[in-house]
């Protein structure tokens, strides 16, 4: 992702959330503005409609790349004209309600509404007024060139360019594992102990592992859901990728297939859900929903339904990055396990291991190799995913290169890194993306 990538598409939700939002609506209506103003919202929603495909299509295509930079320097003047119209209006709000709480009658609170405009209100209103054309202007101009580079609107992409990540399974090799011992015996424990409090007063407990993203909350997940204690303990099992999108249907039918080993084609939920239910009756059982982003409690609120038919003791692992989701499906009843980094022995040795998997052990690499494992901050996905672009690398120049690339330099078909950050990204606040363009 570039500087202007970030910029872009925090800019333009930003800019629509300002242009919409009442004060300005309010403001530009009195100052006899609002045509300009709905004139930017219609450009820029028009840009915004072919973003997706322009920045998936600027790694190929050097004018989509100039076209983009070029949208980029607009959108840094359209910020500064949005921010002045923003600061006016809320100068104007503050000076009407200032006349508002002086005013004594009704007649004067009437007034005080239409506040006298004075010259330096006209002035403003002149000058706004050219800003917001001549930007729109701009945007217009490059709005229309969408078209000639064959931009396609509503393209939803490879979040941007990047590598889709590849759904996870319950599927681990447990030799690839370093420095979970610990974190697995404390949740094995939670598992298999059946008086721990439910969530909720029900009798399925949900206990979620939260951590950054590439901090091996899956592989600890994967680690419970093979172990043979668990195996023994529980009378069925099931694994559902959850990731970005929370739909019902697509999570309840991959519970069901997960459990009973079939393929299934219901077409609607209720029959769905009712067969779930049915298959998890009277059963002690074990779920890990993985990779969850959802915070709408109501979605979470359908979902779990057929889980009550579970029996006493069955519980739920859930995997995430945000506290709030675990909050959530948890309802608060028990503690977080907060996944933290490993250390730089664990991380050498999946790095070790992954890395001279060919060649067997380089002594001359390792005082390179573990430069390269400080840069990966106790990360076990960064650390994989260095050892595997340097597997077929047998010189000491290009072991040199890895060493000091950036992360994000490095291509995206080699490495799974940047599409676990995009995801993070594309969950932040528009307000905090924009952070990002000054990195």
């Amino acid at each position: 992702m570039s500087v202007g990538d970030a910029f872009l598409s925090a800019f333009l939700q930003v800019a629509f959330d300002r242009l919409a939002s009442r004060k300005l609506l309010d403001f530009a209506q009195y100052w006899k503005v609002d045509v300009e103003r709905k004139n930017l919202i219609r450009t820029l929603r028009k840009i915004n409609a072919v973003l997706n495909d322009a920045e998936e299509k600027q790694s190929k295509d050097e004018a989509v790349k100039e076209w983009l930079d070029e949208l980029t320097d607009v959108a840094y003047d359209a910020e500064v004209v949005i921010d002045e119209f923003a600061t006016e209006a809320l100068r104007w709000k503050l000076l009407e309600g200032s006349v508002t709480t002086q005013a004594s009658t009704e007649e004067s609170q009437v007034w005080s509404f239409n506040i006298p405009a004075s010259f330096s209100h006209f002035m403003f209103n002149v000058d706004i007024k050219y800003k917001i054309k001549a930007i729109t202007e701009r945007l217009d101009d490059i709005a229309k060139e969408r078209h000639d580079l064959g931009l396609r609107d509503g393209v939803q992409g490879r979040s941007y360019g990047f590598q889709e990540r590849l759904p996870t399974t319950s599927l681990v090799n447990e030799s690839d594992v370093y420095g979970r011992d610990e974190e697995k015996e404390k949740i094995i424990d939670m598992l298999l102990r059946d008086d721990q409090e439910p969530c909720r007063h029900n009798k399925i407990s949900v206990i979620p592992i939260v951590g950054m993203g590439g901090v091996g909350k899956t592989t600890l997940a994967q680690l419970l859901y093979s172990d043979d204690r668990v195996n023994q303990h529980f009378n069925m099992k099931a694994w559902a990728c959850v990731s970005d999108e929370f739909d019902v249907m697509t999570i309840t039918m991959a519970i069901l297939e997960s459990a009973t080993k079939r393929s299934y084609d219901f077409k609607n939920l209720e029959p769905l859900q009712d067969s779930l239910k049915n298959e998890l009756n009277g059963k002690k059982f074990l779920l890990v929903l993985d990779d969850v982003w959802n915070k709408k409690y109501t979605n979470w609120d359908v979902l779990k339904k057929p889980f009550s038919a579970g029996a006493k003791g069955s519980k739920i692992i859930v995997t995430t990055r945000n506290k709030d989701v675990a909050f959530i499906m948890a309802g608060g009843t028990l503690p977080f396990n907060d996944l933290k980094h490993l250390s730089d022995d664990d991380c050498w040795l999946l790095f070790e291991k992954h890395s001279f998997e060919n060649t067997g052990r380089q002594p001359k690499f390792e005082s390179i190799g573990r430069e390269i494992v400080k840069k990966c901050k106790g990360l076990p996905l960064a650390a994989k995913t260095l050892a595997g672009l340097l597997l077929c690398k047998v010189e000491e120049d290009e072991w040199k290169n890895i060493l000091n690339s950036e992360l994000w330099d490095l291509p995206d078909e080699e490495s799974g890194i940047m599409p676990a950050l995009k995801l993070s990204y594309h969950h932040l606040r528009p307000h905090l993306k924009r952070c990002f363009a000054y990195c």
